[in-house]
């Protein structure tokens, strides 16, 4: 099985956790992994959202699977759009990892000083921050997760902010304060590894031994709703999932910067009606989603 993934130290990371599993759970299984560089990898003077937002961490991943270069592709949910290329199948998501957003810092946001410089790549975070703290001068950041962490510790940053769920795999030791998930409302599919495959792969019933049925149960709400909102990477939508028995609890926002325009949404929704109750929680996010340009 040839896996694809980018050669980011936190992509390969990733792609060791699914290898390691694949040879447990699949006894015999000959891997190779083939590194891809993708447009995002490529272009780290523009904002993401210029990029097209979402696929431009796997586009050419997909790609490579439908030309039938590689058989499977390990990537960061939150990276990949809503609606998969056409070929491919989302075959496996592994357990979720710690969703909420940290920064990195020698103090928590509440003490930075005014006109402090932090930095971030994501649209949502950015516009978090600004809502939080207006006073900060919030700039955009763009590498990978130790090059990040270098320009914060060569003083170019006073603070940034990142997954911890990446500094988690990497094994990264900072001082880093954790966000409230409450305010930062993490992205669709953040924390989880995601295995994309050709849709008729001879590996898919060995990929599917990883599949984590709460996550996918998850992700798949996040990104239904991300779906009914047409959502990109350019839009500051955060939503959270969690499965708690035969419910899920759901929390949506959309952060404009004005506290009147913001909206949050939280609710319980059956998994008997699952659709139904994540149709309604997008059509109450709707109005401030219209607000920032997205497209109906």
């Amino acid at each position: 099985m040839i896996i694809g993934t980018r050669g980011s130290a936190l992509a390969l990371a990733q792609t060791r956790i699914v290898s390691a599993m694949l040879e447990e759970r699949c006894p015999g299984a000959s891997i190779e992994v083939r590194e891809v560089k993708t447009m995002g990898d490529r272009v780290t003077d523009r904002p993401l959202a210029s990029l097209g937002g979402y696929g431009a961490f796997t586009k050419e991943l997909d790609q490579r699977i439908v030309a039938g270069e590689i058989d499977a592709a390990v990537n960061s949910l939150k990276d990949m759009p809503v609606d998969l290329t056409p070929g491919t199948e989302l075959a496996a998501v592994l357990p979720r990892g710690p969703v909420e957003d940290v920064l990195l810092s020698s103090m928590p946001l509440d003490e930075l000083p005014a006109g402090a410089v932090v930095g971030s790549s994501s649209v949502r975070r950015r516009s978090v921050l600004l809502w939080k703290r207006p006073d900060l001068d919030v700039r955009d950041l763009r590498g990978n997760v130790p090059t990040r962490i270098r320009k914060w510790k060569s003083g170019e940053y006073d603070a940034i902010v990142l997954a911890r769920a990446g500094l988690v795999r990497l094994g990264i030791d900072e001082q880093y304060h954790v966000l409230d998930p409450e305010v930062f409302t993490p992205a669709v599919g953040q924390g989880a590894i995601a295995i994309v495959c050709a849709a008729d792969s001879e590996h898919l019933p060995c990929l599917r031994l990883l599949d984590d049925r709460k996550t996918r149960t998850e992700v798949e709400a996040e990104r239904f709703i991300l779906r009914a909102l047409g959502g990109g990477c350019s839009v500051p939508i955060g939503v959270w999932a969690t499965l708690q028995g035969s419910w899920l609890r759901v929390r949506g926002s959309v952060i404009s910067g004005r506290s009147s325009d913001n909206v949050f949404v939280e609710r319980a929704v059956p998994l008997e009606s699952m659709e139904e109750g994540l149709t309604a929680i997008a059509e109450a996010m709707r109005p401030a989603v219209g607000g920032c340009g997205l497209a109906r």
